[in-house]
């Protein structure tokens, strides 16, 4: 029996991934977590063995609490479940010790072959994100990487400056024309992206690797 533990912050992401594995006789959820913090708590208490973990969380994002997890169990296999399609990230979370990448709109047998594969101590990537880092991979031949954190988009880049420019969430909201939640969001992923703590030290990150630019 393979014990799973879900961490995601969205209940609904939770009970679809409990409700794709129900089923599965040789796969049995022993707990979930809203949040990273809570994750590290919960783990502990309990034989598990598979780890299905959001990157985009608030608070501790899922690359920080993939390296915490594996601090507290190196035996831990961590899949990290994510709609974010970005080479850089996929391999920056793989990068940090996870043994799995799945995306978020996967089908049931593409999550239980992953929770499968890693717990035979492979490496598994769907499809889709196999095929996202090959051709990474086959671009980066010639190229000269610069920065050694994930590229940030062109929006991101727009929140970015802003932020250098001292403005408030609301006034970036404005100024764009987009929503309080979606600078938000922005702001978390340009966190995870550079591994910054907070805003500070995104502020710090940005002007040292002229990430605007």
């Amino acid at each position: 029996m393979i014990h799973v533990f879900i961490v995601d912050d969205h209940k609904m992401v939770i009970d679809g991934m409990k409700l794709l594995l129900k089923d599965e006789a040789t796969i049995k959820v022993v707990g979930t977590a809203l949040n990273g913090e809570e994750g590290l708590v919960e783990i502990p208490k309990q034989p598990v063995d598979v780890v299905l973990l959001d990157i985009n969380m608030p608070g501790m994002n899922g690359i920080e609490t993939c390296k915490e997890l594996l601090k507290l169990n190196p035996d831990l296999k961590i899949v990290a479940i994510s709609m974010h399609k970005e080479s850089s990230l996929i391999k920056l979370m793989l990068n940090n010790g996870a043994k799995g990448y799945v995306l978020k709109n996967a089908g049931q047998d593409e999550v239980i072959d992953a929770i499968k594969t890693v717990n035979e101590g492979k490496m598994y990537l769907d499809d889709t994100v196999n095929e996202i880092v090959l051709n990474s991979v086959l671009k980066n031949r010639s190229e000269k990487v610069t920065s050694p954190f994930p590229t940030l988009s062109r929006r991101e880049k727009d929140v970015l400056k802003l932020i250098l420019d001292e403005c408030t969430t609301q006034e970036i909201a404005d100024k764009l024309f987009i929503s309080f939640g979606t600078v938000e969001t922005h702001r978390r992923n340009m966190l995870i992206k550079t591994g910054a703590r907070n805003t500070a030290g995104l502020v710090r990150t940005a002007i040292e690797y002229d990430l605007t630019k």
